[in-house]
């Protein structure tokens, strides 16, 4: 875990900077070109989701309301085709950016956690989140020597959401009968998490008490804060970490 909580302000910040990271890696040229960390898209379906997301997102927040939308989730066919999808895209980010400016942090908003507060800040810290994975991915896709990390602080602050909100709310995240511990140390910042996976069930530990009984087997993985989220999100390999002690329980984690 992480020793410091960042606010909404932080999050607006990220979002602002990784939005305009985003849309510099866009290009006509390179639309039709495809992610490679995303495989089933191209760089213009990849804009189309991100923009359908922000839309979605930045539509219920502004209800002031803690029950769910009337619809589901966003709709990725509602963007144009071609180049013009750039410019929806430009309109999508001031959208969910003018919907979050003008939002307190802590009125009710609904979320799909089972374990987080029904409140504004989920979807602040959330697309600060889904815009910089998505930005990794679009700059991959534009070429992979543009890529560049997560900010050190956003990303240990997604490592806490994949663990603290994503593992909790997944019911069918499936541990494939793998028990034992496995523990995540970044190498530039001071934060550790310890997952325990249970055969049948995954569970974050407290890292300050006592495991409560002898892991099966156990992992420990230590890296960048940006590889770590980036592997827990299935976009590099784990072998770009330091993998100590099982090798097959990290996999486990990837959503």
């Amino acid at each position: 875990m992480s020793e410091s909580r960042p606010n909404a302000e932080f999050w607006l910040d990220s979002l602002r900077r990784e939005g305009a990271a985003f849309r510099a890696a866009l290009t006509p040229e390179t639309l039709g070109s495809q992610v490679p960390s995303c495989p089933e898209w191209n760089v213009e379906q990849l804009v189309a989701h991100v923009g359908a997301v922000y839309r979605f997102h930045a539509e219920h927040l502004t209800r002031g309301v803690a029950t769910p939308p009337e619809q589901e989730d966003e709709d990725p066919s509602i963007a144009p085709a071609g180049p013009a999808v750039i410019e929806w895209w430009d309109e999508s980010f001031r959208i969910v950016l003018a919907a979050l400016e003008s939002t307190d942090p802590d009125s009710p908003a609904w979320n799909w956690s089972i374990v987080q507060d029904k409140v504004a800040k989920f979807w602040f810290r959330r697309m600060a989140q889904e815009t910089a994975v998505h930005r990794w991915d679009a700059q991959l896709g534009a070429g992979a020597a543009l890529t560049e990390p997560i900010d050190t602080r956003l990303a240990v602050d997604g490592i806490d959401e994949m663990l603290d909100t994503f593992l909790p709310s997944k019911h069918d995240w499936d541990p494939e009968g793998q028990r034992g511990v496995v523990t995540l140390r970044t190498t530039d910042a001071d934060a550790h998490w310890a997952v325990r996976l249970r055969g049948v069930g995954i569970s974050l530990l407290d890292t300050g008490t006592v495991f409560d009984d002898s892991p099966h087997a156990q992992s420990a993985v230590s890296g960048s804060a940006s590889d770590l989220l980036l592997a827990l999100w299935g976009r590099v390999p784990f072998t770009v970490l330091t993998v100590e002690g099982n090798p097959e329980l990290p996999r486990v984690l990837i959503a």
